[in-house]
């Protein structure tokens, strides 16, 4: 057992975490006091323990004799079989076809006028229909350029006849846009464009939330794209894998957002630079697949290349109506090989905030409640889906009281604005989540997009125009992150973003849901 060298560290000083691994599975967990004793080599010693991680573990070399093959990751097999290889290794650089190509309106104008420059002005895409462009960072808007951006991308959508653009039109009322989605990442998985087995990738870094459906996504910069529009295809180097182990009954007052800013709390910023970071457990097979893109989107805030996760029964039903589309999913070797493995307890572990101004910087939300708020912002990627708002209205339901600063809701798609609208509440008595928000006081849900997430031009919706410290559910924290550069977020689930909108400062949602 390897106590981690980031124990000192005092923005974990309370973690309540159990990471232990494989073969240290058989310890008794640790309790959540403060003061801890671990039993190492029969001796006894008392100390304050913060954190316990898996050591690296060696690579299971493969067996030499006999007609038994290398296992490989699931990572791993997405790319032998997109590669049409037999085998591969992680560090191995491999041509893989492409099945779905995703750009959006910030980056869109780029990787196409890369595409025209080096493929031709007349050039025509590779496959029309495997091409998926979304409009969706800076859509409700005056800026110009912000505009113009959307414009260009509904010029070559129009030129190529780009079978999957999502457009806006009608910038005054986005329920005039039938074809309008919203976030690309939420819309992808609504449209049926994620598929177990598949490579889909895209010019946006949290383009990894498709890797809840046991399929290899990845972001990649504009030159990429603009290759890939052409082809079909991109070199890509085979990532190692980590692979995170979730075990336990989830506590009725965490969410996945939890799992993850532990999980980026304990390897850092950097931990998983250039690998897949792969969830399995009991405690990821019975979360829900909006869950399970939760857990994924923030793995690059580790540095993951992409987080992936075993389709199941979850997945499969979660498709059916979604894509007629044939797809095969692939699954870990038994004997595949892991640069490492962590072990976690979820049971043990309590709601989490990450503390201005990085993802990793990670802290219990009870021990800030002595941290005075001036927003709320609930949306986004990570945190802008049907049940992110449910699980707000769930503790604005059980508080019964209005929230004490401006607290901005933000769906991520039209599907979602109208769950948000017609969906009941459970145990509400048929109340909607638009109708307890609003008796709870919160700004009413604004147009889907990503909205202030990537702060954006001054006028976009809930921006961060002054120095405020908000408390909110998307992905980054960084200065400037949502508008002014002197702004501090802290990064939350939704539980504890409405707890917090309920009491003027950082909130554990325990304090509402018994």
């Amino acid at each position: 057992m390897v106590i981690s060298s980031m124990a000192a560290s005092s923005a974990i000083s309370s973690s309540s975490s159990l990471f232990v691994s494989q073969k240290d599975a058989g310890v008794s967990p640790f309790s959540t006091q403060s003061s801890k004793s671990i039993q190492i080599s029969q001796k006894k010693v008392s100390r304050k323990i913060v954190s316990v991680m898996a050591p690296r573990q060696s690579e299971r070399k493969p067996s030499t004799t006999g007609s038994v093959k290398t296992g490989m990751t699931m990572t791993e097999k997405i790319f032998t079989k997109s590669s049409e290889k037999s085998q591969l290794s992680p560090g191995e650089n491999v041509w893989v076809n492409v099945d779905v190509l995703m750009t959006h309106d910030v980056c869109g104008p780029g990787a196409i006028g890369i595409f025209k420059k080096e493929f031709g002005s007349d050039a025509k895409v590779w496959d029309r229909e495997k091409v998926v462009i979304i409009p969706d960072h800076y859509i409700f808007t005056s800026d110009e350029r912000a505009n113009r951006n959307v414009d260009i991308i509904r010029d070559f959508s129009n030129e190529q006849n780009i079978k999957y653009f999502y457009d806006i039109k009608d910038l005054g009322n986005f329920k005039a846009n039938p074809d309008y989605k919203g976030v690309c990442h939420v819309a992808l998985a609504q449209e049926g464009h994620c598929r177990p087995g598949e490579v889909l990738l895209g010019t946006d870094s949290h383009t990894c939330t498709a890797g809840a459906f046991g399929q290899f996504a990845t972001g990649i910069g504009n030159t990429d794209a603009g290759f890939v529009l052409g082809t079909g295809k991109l070199l890509l180097k085979v990532p190692p894998t980590l692979r995170f182990v979730l075990d336990g009954e989830m506590p009725n007052y965490l969410l996945a957002k939890d799992l993850i800013l532990q999980i980026i709390g304990e390897i850092s910023v950097s931990g998983a630079t250039y690998k897949a970071m792969e969830f399995v457990g009991s405690t990821v097979e019975s979360l829900t697949m909006e869950e399970r893109m939760t857990l994924c989107n923030m793995v690059v805030e580790a540095g993951g290349k992409n987080g992936i996760v075993p389709a199941d029964a979850t997945t499969f039903k979660y498709l059916e109506d979604k894509t007629s589309l044939p797809y095969e999913p692939v699954y870990s070797d038994d004997q595949a090989r892991f640069l490492a493995e962590y072990r976690i307890d979820v049971s043990k572990l309590e709601p989490l905030v990450a503390k201005p101004h990085s993802p990793d910087n990670r802290g219990l939300a009870r021990e800030c409640k002595d941290v005075k708020i001036d927003r709320v912002y609930i949306g986004s990627c990570t945190g802008g889906k049907t049940e992110d708002f449910l699980a707000a209205a769930k503790v604005f339901l059980a508080s019964g009281k209005k929230v004490k600063v401006p607290t901005f809701l933000v769906p991520a798609t039209q599907k979602v604005w109208m769950d948000v609208y017609t969906l009941p509440v459970p145990g509400s008595g048929g109340k909607t989540c638009s109708q307890i928000f609003e008796e709870a006081g919160c700004d009413a849900p604004a147009s889907p997009s990503c909205g202030a997430c990537l702060g954006g031009p001054k006028d976009t919706y809930a921006r961060m125009n002054e120095a405020q410290v908000c408390v909110s559910t998307t992905n980054r924290n960084f200065p400037g992150r949502m508008g002014h550069k002197e702004g501090q977020v802290y990064l939350a689930s939704p539980y504890t973003a409405a707890a917090s909108a309920l009491t003027g400062f950082v909130t554990d949602p325990r304090d509402f849901l018994r």
